[in-house]
């Protein structure tokens, strides 16, 4: 499978995983009023109508914020199709899956669809769903590939040699 193909099928994986497990919460009532799992975490169905952690809920119209999600789509599929890096290639599918997910929630519901609950102690932690988990896990797979690519020698054994910087 080329890398193109892994982060397509990663990105359809996440997008999948993601509706389905909304169409879950949606489909059960008792997550109107919340199921508590564990006293820092339960789930609960939250329709958020902003963006992360439900910022400028009301300010921005649904179409608006799913244009945004629909163009950095484009724009990373556009990275993926060009990476060469298999981590990398993960890490977009990632975000594209969850982006996705997420933009679709907006143009079915009019927003998205959050039933997952934590509250650490002290603090009213917003809910989230199984796309925010794929963006997060994919921006830190990319995170770990940079640092990676920077910790890389860049002459000798294990990296590729650069005949500009290197001498005769």
């Amino acid at each position: 499978m080329t890398y193109r193909a892994l982060g397509f099928v990663v990105a359809a994986c996440a997008f999948g995983i993601d509706q389905i497990s909304k169409g879950i919460a949606l489909a059960t009532t008792s997550l109107q009023a919340g199921i508590e799992v564990f006293p820092f975490f339960n789930f609960v169905l939250v329709r958020n109508y902003g963006v992360s952690f439900g910022l400028f809920a009301g300010e921005a119209h649904w179409g608006a914020l799913a244009s945004i999600g629909i163009a950095m789509a484009i724009g990373l599929s556009i990275w993926m199709w060009r990476s060469q890096r298999k981590l990398q290639v993960i890490g977009i599918g990632l975000l594209i899956g969850g982006a996705l997910g997420n933009v679709l929630d907006r143009f079915r519901h009019g927003a998205v669809i959050d039933f997952l609950g934590f509250r650490p102690v002290g603090s009213g932690w917003p809910a989230f769903n199984l796309a925010d988990v794929a963006i997060v896990c994919g921006a830190g797979l990319l995170i770990i590939e940079s640092l990676r690519s920077e910790s890389r020698p860049q002459s000798g054994l294990g990296g590729p040699k650069n005949s500009e910087t290197e001498e005769g």
